[in-house]
């Protein structure tokens, strides 16, 4: 049987934000998609970080930081990609490895989709260690 890919389970139709959005206008749209994690973009469509919902609650408002302040004051830069080509398997150790729930797929450098944890229970391919080890993460998660 031939190994799933990325590209099988991934979300392409996904809001992004630029470094003009603000905080609110990010939370806004968080709110709009019904996400809780948006890819930052430059112009040329490049994955340059990743605003997540706990991103704005623990540097933008337990640091008092306003609506409006600039979304690199509190995205994450120290990202995480993935490929349309990867193997679920090999993006679920990724995963685990480096204590993420969401993992961005870039295609020659260019955001062409999303990958969460919940992709991958829904199509119930959490089957090995990798799988184990995401399960510990979203547990974790869950009691915080």
């Amino acid at each position: 049987m031939a190994k799933r890919t990325l590209r099988e389970i991934m979300t392409e139709n996904l809001a992004t934000v630029t470094l003009l959005d603000n905080v609110y206008e990010v939370a806004v749209k968080m709110r709009d998609w019904n996400v809780g994690v948006i890819p930052v973009v430059n112009e040329q469509k490049d994955v340059i970080g990743v605003i997540t919902d706990r991103d704005i609650v623990i540097r933008g408002l337990a640091e008092k930081h306003q609506g409006s302040s600039k979304i690199e004051e509190v995205m994450s830069t120290d990202i995480v990609l993935g490929t349309p080509e990867m193997t679920v398997d090999a993006a679920a150790k990724l995963m685990a490895q480096h204590q993420i729930r969401r993992l961005p797929v870039v295609d020659n450098g260019k955001l062409v989709g999303i990958v969460a944890i919940g992709d991958m229970a829904i199509r119930n391919i959490l089957q090995d260690e990798a799988g184990e080890a995401l399960a510990e993460i979203s547990e974790t998660a869950s009691r915080h």
